[in-house]
């Protein structure tokens, strides 16, 4: 490969899901949920002691669950401060002394980091895996026992029935929306390869954008050095031209996200209230949250999978810098002329790295709060409240969780802009 071609110009970067460095922040909504979702599936079941112990059993896991992933983000978090505070400088040092073999060792040292990282996402993917297969089991068990009581009650009241229909009709909502979102990502991917093409081609004809490229996973950094640079007047004009419909895109998904939080917080309000019309019937009450919980474990288990790729690609581009870069000694033969730039260029990944470290902290703090604290609810059961008590508690998850969707919601109005 030529010097106009330098060696670290071909280093994989992420992909599209990890564009930006708060793509971990995913899980926090599906691990908030998930504790409030047992906990109505709890109540609904007041007056089934066999199916309340089984709820019990699987909330008690998922705790459990939640408690080996904060380990996993914590380490996400140590490592990250590792590259900020010891891999970068030490980077910094073999550019400016010429050490090519100080870089070399301590790029080993941050792949062993990653390496275990890898590995525990790995383990802890197929421990959601086994868990949401015992959920689907219990939900199993539950329709099973609710087919059986229903069978004793075959006239429902009115009320009943309109809500039925009404949650029919939100069902039907959903769907749709999830077609249209489905719609939209797809135009959105398209768009962001392209974006992704006209990037890799600018930033492979400057060697100091290509060493950020070999640094720095997202994108929206690469960019921002490429608009620095009046060389690449024509580059940034085609990239703002697909950041545009990028934006577009990112605006029109938020729309949908924000109409489908709105109808899941409907169709919540509605599934206890036909709770609550059951119950009284005496009716073992649907398992729709139950089906929700498996939701929001699949949701958190896909982003676990995005984060397993993620540390992926960074172990390659730190393999390919250690190997082609430093140690084919291509940095050292054009160090001179572009000391300065890749000074800067990690300078910029420090910054970068540093944020992602800051959003794995956030995480792993909602899973620390939730693997402790959101789980009291298991302490009583259900059976020995009176309908006061009942009523307290109903009215406390369903104001959290329409907190949930409102917070959720405003999330995905301003995603656009952040974005």
């Amino acid at each position: 490969m030529g010097k106009d071609q330098p060696l670290w110009a071909g280093a994989v970067v992420a992909s599209s899901t990890s564009w930006s460095p708060a793509f971990i922040q995913e899980l926090l909504p599906a691990a908030k949920k998930t504790s409030l979702l047992y906990h109505q599936s709890y109540l609904c079941l007041a007056k089934f002691p066999e199916l309340e112990r089984l709820i019990r059993s699987r909330a008690v896991e998922t705790q459990l669950l939640f408690a080996s992933s904060e380990a996993v983000l914590l380490k996400c978090v140590c490592t990250s401060d590792n590259l900020v505070q010891s891999l970068f400088p030490i980077l910094k040092v073999a550019v400016q002394k010429d050490k090519s073999d100080i870089a070399v060792k301590y790029l080993d040292k941050a792949r062993k980091w990653i390496k275990e990282i890898i590995d525990d996402v790995d383990e802890l993917v197929k421990k959601y895996d086994e868990h949401n297969k015992a959920v689907a089991k219990t939900t199993s068990d539950i329709d099973t026992k609710k087919t059986e009581t229903d069978q004793k009650i075959k006239n429902q009241t009115k009320e009943m029935n309109d809500l039925e229909a009404h949650l029919k009709k939100c069902q039907d909502d959903l769907t749709l929306n999830a077609n249209r979102q489905c719609s939209v990502q797809n135009e959105y991917d398209n768009t962001n390869s392209n974006l992704e093409s006209v990037v890799r081609s600018a930033a492979s004809r400057n060697k100091g954008l290509a060493f950020l490229m070999s640094v720095v996973p997202f994108f929206g950094a690469i960019i921002g050095a490429i608009r620095e640079r009046k060389a690449y007047e024509k580059d940034m004009a085609k990239i703002r031209v697909l950041e545009n419909d990028l934006n577009r895109l990112s605006s029109e998904k938020s729309t949908l996200k924000q109409e489908a939080w709105r109808i899941q917080a409907n169709m919540a309000d509605i599934q206890m209230k036909l709770a609550m019309a059951k119950v009284e019937l005496g009716t073992v009450p649907s398992t729709d949250h139950l089906e929700d919980v498996k939701c929001c474990l699949s949701r958190i288990q896909e982003i676990l999978v995005q984060l397993q790729k993620f540390w992926k690609k960074v172990d390659v581009i730190l393999k390919y810098l250690q190997e082609k870069t430093f140690v084919a000694e291509d940095l050292i033969d054009v160090l001179p002329e572009f000391k300065t730039e890749f000074l800067h260029s990690i300078t910029v990944a420090e910054q970068v790295w540093k944020v992602f470290g800051q959003n794995c902290h956030k995480v792993n703090g909602i899973f620390s709060v939730q693997s402790k604290d959101a789980y009291k609810f298991l302490e009583s059961s259900p059976s020995a409240l009176s309908k006061e008590e009942w009523q307290i508690q109903y009215t406390a998850v369903k104001k959290r969780m329409e907190q949930i969707y409102s917070s959720q919601s405003a999330i995905e109005e301003s995603s656009a802009i952040t974005q």
